[in-house]
């Protein structure tokens, strides 16, 4: 199964999908982005963006994915910010023109 048929999937239930990014930071600990991106594997979602950069005192890390609805990017957002180090956890909705231009 397709990560985008599975975020598909997600959002099914009438909510209408979203495309967001989140925006971690954390300590820069070596666990916090395998915990991070764990949250995505074990739902069978792959993000369509993953960064992260680290300096000596902070840990930044930025997920795009799509195709999820509210109540998941919420909890998902809750989970992140439940795990050891991460200090802060924002979300953005993308606008639709700047998905298209990114692909």
């Amino acid at each position: 199964m397709s990560s985008l048929s599975t975020a598909a999937a997600v959002a099914e239930n009438g909510a209408p999908s979203l495309t967001v990014r989140f925006s971690v930071h954390a300590l820069p600990e070596p666990g916090v982005m395998p915990r991070v991106l764990e949250l995505f594997a074990k739902r069978g979602l792959v993000p369509q963006r993953y960064v992260g950069t680290a300096s000596d005192t902070v840990l930044t890390i930025e997920v795009q994915i799509g195709g999820l609805g509210r109540d998941m990017v919420d909890y998902i957002a809750r989970c992140m910010r439940q795990i050891a180090g991460v200090e802060a956890v924002l979300t953005a909705e993308m606008p639709a023109r700047q998905l298209k231009s990114s692909g």
